[in-house]
């Protein structure tokens, strides 16, 4: 006997959609309001016309009162049933439809009722405030059983009090109107909770939309995955509302922008403040893969809109491939010394074995030591005014790099650094980039030279790097500072206009300025001004001797042996 497949038990509970949720229960608020409603209006209701009623009896009795007939009857009459107080009480009782007008003597005897019989009988409820000269209203059974009353004094020709007359509307014509009123307070109730469903079902299909008809735990999931993905990704994340605000920063975003949860809520131009960082994340520069500068961090954006008139910004750090693009093209650039000097070695091998060959000893000696001598003579130069190990390495680096382009660099007579740098890789970094800029500005041109100058002032470095090129003109000399700004070509492994931007950053960063002016042979002239930039001189006397500036030397031209 095959075994019989288990029964599924129903399970009850909430619908799992964000939509039918959403209907269910502003239905259920719609009609809780409607009963709710109802049930306020219906509790004061019965009061209402309960108190309706009586005020309704009590000017039927003033108004019959006030009669001069009636009084005039009851004292002057007997209690029968055709008597002028029972025809006029008739009358008005049936012209007002109330259920009875009882008009009695000061002993309680009836002169009127709508029951011939009860006429010359007491009546069966205490009529004494009316007999006292006061109106009173209420609720009671009678002969004629419950009723709204109104009973008030009857007065005579001369303001006595001869009786009092008694009104009555029946209970269950009071009921009749609250039961009456009951079906079209539940059309209204209705009505409203008919329109309120309608409104439920639109809203709750626009929520649908909105949120892509997507389950309450989904929308959860969603949340908590974006979180987990907006902090894991070593991307920096930056969204901006439509009012132009930071709404959210990822934890790469505060890193590379340096800034924390307090700039949530904040416009980028309050939370960053002026720069190209802000223009890209504000929208007021466009394109993919912006390059940008934040602090000393090399930043590519992209800025994508949102639907909702908002965006989302990405930051990529590229500081690290930019470093080693640098050192690529300087890489490349000493290849390429180095290929030339094999052929210039080369060359002077050649011209040495010739000298050999033709027995000319005396003067194969004389060109091995002017070789020899003048390589060991430039360096000796760049080290004794130079005394950080780094930039001193750098400047012949570059002189090789310089005689391989038909570039002279020169070191003016005027340097001299001291191995006292707070910080010599930012140094290296400001000098290696404006040099490389000279470089390129001098390249092809006839006699191009390029000459450094690092000197001190107290503890202050002042850097002025120049060039014979074509200068900068003054309408320019602001926006070379601007990230993405060049004139020159991208090189293959990225973009340009990073390398000033950059000198200009690690300046501002020491307290230090960078200044661009026109050189004394018409090119270029860069002034870096670093205060504080040296430690305090060491204690060491012959350190502190070493300090001292030697003597004036002529220009020191760097050539390609210091190599």
């Amino acid at each position: 006997m095959s075994p019989t497949a288990p029964a599924r038990r129903l399970r009850l509970g909430l619908p799992r959609r964000v939509f039918s949720q959403v209907l269910l229960m502003q239905v259920a608020i719609a009609a809780g309001v409607a009963v709710l409603a109802t049930g306020l209006f219906l509790a004061p209701l019965s009061e209402q016309l309960d108190e309706e009623a009586m005020r309704r009896a009590l000017a039927i009795a003033q108004t019959t009162a006030q009669d001069p007939q009636i009084a005039e009857g009851l004292l002057t009459t007997r209690p029968t049933r055709d008597g002028p107080v029972q025809k006029e009480a008739e009358r008005v009782r049936r012209a007002t439809h109330a259920e009875y007008i009882v008009v009695l003597n000061r002993d309680w005897v009836r002169w009127s009722h709508p029951t011939a019989s009860q006429i010359g009988r007491r009546v069966s409820t205490d009529p004494s405030d009316a007999l006292a000269g006061k109106e009173v209203m209420e609720i009671d059974r009678g002969t004629l059983g419950r009723s709204a009353r109104g009973k008030v004094p009857l007065y005579d020709a001369d303001h006595r009090i001869v009786g009092a007359v008694s009104v009555g509307i029946a209970y269950d014509n009071v009921r009749a109107q609250l039961t009456s009123a009951i079906p079209g307070l539940f059309a209204y109730a209705g009505g409203a909770l008919a329109a309120g469903a309608l409104a439920a079902w639109l809203i709750s299909r626009r929520v649908q939309r909105q949120t892509r008809d997507l389950a309450f735990s989904d929308i959860s999931a969603l949340l908590a995955e974006r979180e987990a993905m907006l902090h894991g990704i070593r991307e920096g994340v930056v969204a901006i509302d439509r009012g132009g605000r930071i709404r959210l920063l990822n934890d790469e975003a505060r890193r590379l922008l340096g800034i924390g949860d307090e700039a949530v809520g904040l416009t980028p131009d309050e939370a960053l403040g002026a720069g190209r960082t802000t223009d890209v994340l504000a929208g007021r520069v466009t394109g993919t893969d912006l390059l940008t500068v934040r602090g000393q961090r090399v930043l590519v954006a992209n800025r994508m809109p949102t639907g909702d008139g908002g965006a989302v910004a990405t930051l990529r750090d590229r500081t690290e491939l930019e470093q080693l693009g640098r050192e690529l093209d300087s890489t490349r650039g000493l290849i390429d010394a180095l290929r030339a000097q094999d052929h210039e070695h080369a060359n002077r091998m050649h011209t040495l074995l010739g000298l050999l060959e033709l027995d000319m000893y005396d003067e194969a000696v004389e060109f091995v030591g002017e070789v020899v001598g003048d390589h060991r003579a430039t360096a000796e130069q760049v080290t004794e005014k130079i005394d950080d190990p780094l930039l001193a390495a750098l400047l012949v680096g570059k002189a090789t790099v310089a005689a391989e382009r038909g570039v002279a660099l020169w070191v003016s007579e005027h340097t001299r650094l001291p191995d006292r740098l707070v910080d010599p890789r930012g140094l290296v970094t400001i000098v290696g980039n404006l040099v490389d800029n000279a470089l390129d500005a001098v390249a092809g041109t006839p006699h191009a030279r390029v000459e450094a100058e690092l000197r001190t002032e107290g503890r202050t470095v002042v850097l002025r790097v120049c060039d014979t090129g074509p200068g900068i003109p003054a309408e320019h000399r602001e926006l070379v500072f601007t990230e993405g700004w060049s004139t020159k070509k991208p090189p293959a492994h990225g973009k340009r206009g990073l390398g000033l931007c950059l000198v200009r950053r690690l300046a501002e960063r020491q307290g230090g300025s960078v200044t661009v002016g026109t050189a004394a042979g018409g090119g270029a002239e860069f002034t870096v001004i670093l205060p504080e930039a040296l430690s305090e001189p060491r204690p060491d006397p012959a350190v502190t001797g070493a300090a001292e500036p030697g003597a004036a030397a002529a220009h020191v031209p760097v050539t390609t042996e210091e190599a």
